[in-house]
This record gives structure tokens, C-alpha cells and sequence, in this order.
């Protein structure tokens, strides 16, 4: 369904078409729903397999730490970021640029494990550029991170922001000085990988730690012969392939061969080779020692080489292992100019040479620094999946620098997290949200909505848990948890129950008045003080709102569930949102007064938004619907985000900037007092929550 806007949208719907997604498409289990009208475009509803239900929200501009959300995309059809030099610990152990990630890229993120986090492969879910403020925060050890004010850090007390206040709208929790990062801090440079010297000590050190480089002499009656012979046999094909590499650019050609097939427990060992004196010769030429002290790349690539051939990364020790003296000097050397730490071990043998054992000391950020700066080419011998976050790394901020607005990089990632530059960093709503899942932010995002059946179980599970720590959940983040579908399913009552049995407060956002059908749930959660709905309003006019909301309750629908709720004891809120400036901004102090009238304790508005691709399909609604305000109103946009129909910098995004933005507020503002709304909303408490005993528990005495 992909492709241009056609010229309208279809009946019942606001999107007119799909623009094209830039993301790839999931395989889904389709389920059919109700049987549409023929003249609409029917809704599909798709199964959500995946076993998580509360999700974690990083941006400071929503107000929500932890929703659920048992639907994705909404049939209503309504129409962080660090500097891109900052290096990311990829899945197979290098760093790259967080500039150059892309969709689909594996990295390393942590995850919960009993006492610890621990590092886990992810991918990289989606990836974006945007220029806001940006901030230098300078750790103890050196490492200098450039990230914006809302970006946030793993300290020992858990996410910080890296700016804050202690009090007012910008209270929360903030990096300060002495805060103490979590991680094994700065990622060392890497090697230049085409520079010669590196190259000649890479052949050096792998060829002299596993190489086979001989010459034969036998005489025969009448004449001497001589034989000479390099062979190079590894199980790993990455040492391989760039050993074949470098000595081509030393003009030196190699043969392949199959050293050892695959049998029983043994892994097949390909090889290369080559009888030619002259190359035998050269190899001989390029593996030798320098005469005098090697340069840096020289010992970069060395110990790249000799890591390769002999080396070995398990129980979390990093060694390299060799019989000869010679060589075992030139990794401690190299080590030591490094001022990597290392220790060695002598292990007598009775019929052999000892083997002489250097292991690197100093931990995984130890091994980090070495893979970093050294660039061997075996990945396995890079592996940290599962290991503890832990470090001995002086992580204390020693100051937080402001640097003015740059272009700053952002990933989301499927643990939430990811390792930048050594340290532990959070990643950073709804159409743009259905791209991730592979389909478009137009139609798609009303006709393709994500399931999720077993919501309240997984809600249960989740609360149940020692690890949760009861806190504000909002239903829902992205999608609002009342769709039409949920008349049948029943699942955002289902996990309502749930929270009710666990006393966990909650915040409901919704544009629907279906939310009246779970009053008692609400009435008995708001007993607790651990219940809130939101309603949106986002007009009084009903012709306006079929246009704009085309399958939402009536505004005056709305309103009646603010009153029906407030009568059974739920506070209720109303959220003026989306504001449209030239459109429906010159209602807002109707919509307040109504909803104060019918029992409204706080209200909040928000200006619209049109991130990605909803710009595209909000211009086309304008023109289908109202051609002659379109551009007035597509101007106070610009007006409100610097000249542009989206602003996407935390902090302005959710309020506008300028000279409209500021009428707004002040309309907002004085209408708000006028009808004795209070400024701070109601507070929602976890004092009551409780873990119920599991079925069949024993209870205890007290």
C-alpha cells in the first residue's frame, strides 16, 4: 500500500495514503477483525508475539517514565542524542562512530540479572539526527562525553539526566558533580589498519605465533636440492582473509588449502600457502623484527597478530600464550608501551619448552583498550555477552560544560540502552512509531493495528517481579488503549484489573468515552489515590472533530465521561491536544470551562506536533478539508518551531517556541485561572501497592 497520497482519504479515515516506510517490514500472523462497511478500508489486527508489556519512556516532554500498551497504531485516525563521533561498543567487540549505526546493526546493551547488568547483543532499532543544545560531561578518567541536556547516564543511583534542577517544572533526577557513571570508561583509538608498519607487524605476530616458515636442504647423488615453504593453518577465516590481504599489498601471492576437514569434534582448519622461494623469501623479510625500537603501529599490529595466533579470552581472562622467549618479550614490550597491565605465568612442561603465559590485568575495560587499540581481526575472541557491568574505572563527573546547539545522533535499541564511549547511556511518539514496525506512518498506522492478547498476563508477571519498583503507569504511551477492537477484547480491562489487584497507580489517556465502561476498576484503584484519567479535547465543534478525529467519541461524548467518572470518585483531567494554531487554538477557553464544568481537577494542552511523515499527511488533510486557511495555519506551525513544521529538541517540541506559542500559553494560562484550576495536577501515590500471594501459597502469621 505504499506510494503517493491519492485525493482524498478514504471514507473514515484522516490519512489519505502511505508515505513511503523507511524501515523494514516484520513478519507478522495476521487475524481478521469485523467485516467493514465495503466502502471503507478494513482494519487488520495483527498479533503481537513479543513477551515484554511495560515499556520505558526516556523523554522528559511526556511525563511518564513506564506505559503499557496492548494496542500499536490507533484506529482513531487522528491526523536524546549524543555528538556523532561518540564511539559505540558494536556486537562484535570494535566501536564505530555513532554517526555511522544503522537500523539493523548488533551492539552491546546490558540487562538486569539478579544483582547485576549484564552485556547483551542487541540491534539497533532505529537511528536519527537532530541539532539541539549540547553539553560536554567530563569524567575523572579523561573520557569527555558530548550529549544533550535530556540525554541520560547510568550512575551508581540509578538514570540521570545530564542537566536538571533540584526544584520547579525542571526538577528531576540530574547528573552533578562527583556523580559516578557506571562502565568501564573511555574506549581507547583504534589502529590505522592500512598503514604498512601495522601491517608488517600483523604478519609478524600471527605468522611467528602459528605460521610454518622453513627451508629444507637434502642431497642427492651428484647435487644438492633445497625446499622452502610457508603455510599459515587457523580455524578462524577473519585472520586468514587479511593475512592473505596484507601480503598481496606486499606483492607476496598465497595459495588456499584445506588443512583439516570437519570430523567429530574437530572444526575444519582452512589454510594458505606458498613454495615459491622468492615469496617464502619475502615473507621471511616481512616477519622479522625491527633492528631498532618498532614504532607504535608496528607493536599495534603485532599484538593484533600474535592475539590471533595464540591468544584466548575466556573466564574473563585475556592471554597470550608461547614457548619463545623472543616473542613473549616483544608482547610484554608492546603491552608495557601500551601501559596495558599483565602479569606472567610459567607453566613447566618435562619434555618441552615451558609455555610462557602473559595475562592481561585489569578487567574487561583492560581487555576493551586492548581490542581497541590493537584491531585483531577474530571477533570471537571479542565476546562479552553476559558479563557483569562492573569496573574499577574512576567514573566521577568533574564538570558538565555547555557547548551551544550542534548536530547530536540517537539510537533506539532493543535493551533500551547501549555502551557509548565506556559507559552506560539510556536511549531515547505515535505514528512515526508504527515505522519502526515496518509499516507506514499514513494509512497503515489506522488499518494495521499491533495486538498484544496476553497483555494482562504479561502485565502480572512483570509487577510480580522483585525487580519492579511500583511507580505511575500511563495507559498508553503511543497508542490510546481504547480502541474500537477493545469493546470485544476487553484487554485494557484486563490489565487495569490486574493493577487493581496490585494497588499499582495509574494514569489513563484516552480520546474515547469507553473509558467509562471501567469506572469501578478506576473508582476502586482512585481510592488508593492511585488513579487518574486524561481525557483529550481537542474541539467543541462536531463537524471539525468528524473531520479531524473521524472515528472518536464526540467531544460532548467526552465530557460526559468527565462527569460520569468524577461522580464516582475518579479524577479526572482534561488535555486541550492537539492545538491547532488558526484552527482550533480560539477554543480553548471554551474546552476548559466545559471540562471544568463537568468535573475536571487539572488540565494541561499541548501544541501540535508533526514529526516524520505526519507532516505530509497533515498538509494533505489541510488541503482536502479546509483549502482556504491551509497555509495560515501551516505558517503558525512554522511560526511555532523556528520556521519549520516540526521542531524534534526535547524541552520545545511538547510547548513551541515564539511569539504564538507564547498567546497560547498565556490564553492557556489565564483561562486556567479564571476557572480555578489548580497548577499542579493531582499527585498519585504507590503507598498501597501490594504483591498478592501467588495461588496456593501459604500465608505467614503476620
Amino acid at each position: 500500500m505504499n506510494g503517493a497520497l491519492p485525493t482524498g482519504p478514504p471514507k473514515g479515515r484522516a490519512a489519505s495514503g502511505n508515505p513511503a516506510n523507511r524501515f523494514t517490514h516484520l513478519s507478522v500472523d495476521f487475524t481478521d477483525a469485523e467485516e467493514p462497511p465495503p466502502d471503507r478500508v478494513p482494519t487488520i489486527y495483527l498479533r503481537d508475539t513479543t513477551r515484554s508489556i511495560i515499556a520505558r519512556n526516556d523523554s522528559p516532554d511526556v511525563g511518564f517514565e513506564t506505559s503499557v500498551n496492548p494496542y500499536r497504531g490507533c484506529e482513531h485516525g487522528c491526523v536524546y542524542c549524543m555528538d556523532g563521533e561518540t564511539p559505540i561498543l558494536m556486537g562484535d567487540g570494535t566501536a564505530r562512530p555513532i554517526r555511522s549505526l544503522r537500523v539493523g546493526d548488533e551492539i552491546y546493551g546490558t540487562r538486569r540479572d539478579g544483582w547485576y547488568r549484564r552485556y547483551v547483543r542487541t540491534r539497533v532499532l532505529a537511528h536519527w539526527e537532530t541539532s539541539r543544545p549540547a553539553y560536554a560531561v567530563t569524567l575523572a578518567d579523561g573520557t569527555r562525553l558530548v550529549a544533550g541536556g535530556d540525554h541520560r547516564f547510568l550512575t551508581e543511583r540509578g538514570w540521570k539526566f545530564v542537566t536538571g534542577s533540584e526544584q520547579g517544572p525542571n526538577r528531576r533526577p540530574h547528573l552533578t558533580l562527583h556523580s559516578e557513571l557506571l562502565g568501564t570508561g573511555r574506549f581507547a583509538s583504534g589502529p590505522d589498519l592500512v598503514d604498512p608498519e601495522y601491517r608488517r607487524g600483523y604478519l609478524a605476530g600471527l605468522i611467528r605465533g602459528d605460521g610454518h616458515l622453513a627451508s629444507y636442504h637434502y642431497e642427492r647423488v651428484g647435487r644438492s636440492h633445497s625446499k622452502r615453504l610457508f603455510r599459515l593453518a587457523l580455524i578462524d577465516d577473519e585472520a586468514l582473509a587479511r593475512a592473505r590481504s596484507y601480503l598481496a599489498d606486499f606483492d607476496v601471492p598465497v595459495g588456499d588449502l584445506v588443512f583439516q576437514e570437519a570430523v567429530g569434534d574437530r572444526q575444519r582448519m582452512n589454510g594458505i600457502r606458498t613454495q615459491a622461494r622468492a615469496d617464502v623469501e619475502r615473507i621471511r623479510d616481512l616477519v622479522r623484527f625491527p633492528a631498532g625500537e618498532p614504532e607504535e603501529s608496528w607493536r599495534r599490529g603485532f599484538l593484533a597478530g600474535i592475539y590471533d595466533a595464540e591468544g584466548s579470552y575466556s573466564s574473563k581472562t585475556l592471554r597470550l600464550s608461547n614457548t619463545d622467549s623472543e616473542l613473549v618479550d616483544a608482547i610484554t614490550a608492546s603491552l608495557r608501551s601500551f601501559e596495558l597491565g599483565f602479569a606472567v605465568e610459567v607453566r613447566p612442561h618435562e619434555d618441552r619448552r615451558p609455555v610462557q603465559v602473559v595475562r592481561l590485568t585489569g578487567g574487561l575495560a583492560a581487555c576493551l583498550r586492548f581490542w581497541h587499540t590493537v584491531g585483531n581481526a577474530i571477533s570471537r575472541k571479542r565476546d562479552i555477552e553476559g558479563r557483569a557491568l562492573k569496573s574499577g574505572a574512576d567514573l566521577a563527573v568533574r564538570s558538565i560544560e555547555p557547548l551551544g546547539v550542534r548536530p547530536l545522533f540517537d539510537i533506539t535499541t532493543g535493551t533500551g540502552d547501549f555502551i557509548a564511549d565506556g559507559v552506560v547511556s539510556h536511549n531515547c511518539f505515535a505514528r512515526p512509531t508504527h515505522e519502526y514496525l515496518g509499516f507506514s506512518a499514513g494509512l497503515d498506522f489506522e488499518t494495521r493495528i499491533m495486538v498484544k492478547e496476553d497483555a494482562p498476563e504479561l502485565l502480572r508477571a512483570e509487577l510480580a517481579s522483585p525487580r519492579w519498583t511500583p511507580q505511575v503507569i500511563a495507559m498508553s504511551g503511543v497508542t490510546d488503549c481504547y480502541q474500537p477492537i477493545e469493546r470485544k477484547l476487553e484487554l485494557t480491562r484486563g490489565c487495569l484489573a490486574v493493577l487493581a489487584e496490585f494497588r499499582n497507580p495509574v494514569t489513563i489517556i484516552t480520546k474515547n468515552a469507553l473509558v467509562r465502561r471501567d469506572a469501578d476498576l478506576l473508582a476502586d484503584l482512585a481510592r488508593d489515590q492511585a488513579a487518574l484519567v486524561c481525557l483529550s479535547v481537542t474541539t467543541l465543534d462536531g463537524e471539525l472533530a468528524q473531520r479531524m478525529e473521524p472515528r472518536t467519541a464526540h467531544p460532548r461524548r467526552r465530557l460526559e465521561a468527565i462527569a460520569d467518572l468524577t461522580a464516582q470518585g475518579v479524577p479526572c483531567a482534561v488535555l486541550v491536544s492537539p492545538v491547532i494554531p488558526g484552527l482550533t487554538d480560539h477554543e480553548m477557553p471554551a474546552i476548559l470551562k466545559a471540562a471544568r464544568e463537568a468535573g475536571a481537577v487539572s488540565a494541561r494542552f499541548l501544541p501540535v506536533r508533526l514529526p516524520g511523515a505526519v507532516a505530509g499527511l497533515f498538509q494533505q488533510w489541510l488541503a482536502e478539508h479546509y483549502p482556504d486557511r491551509a497555509d495560515k495555519v501551516l505558517n503558525r506551525i512554522r511560526g511555532l518551531r523556528g520556521g519549520r513544521l516540526n521542531d524534534p529538541r526535547f524541552g520545545s517540541r511538547m510547548r513551541g517556541d515564539g511569539i504564538f506559542a507564547e498567546q497560547m500559553r498565556a490564553l492557556f494560562e489565564t483561562s486556567c485561572r479564571k476557572l480555578g484550576y489548580p497548577e499542579e495536577g493531582p499527585e498519585l501515590s504507590t503507598v498501597a501497592f501490594r504483591r498478592p500471594p501467588e495461588p496456593g501459597a501459604q500465608l505467614g502469621l503476620f
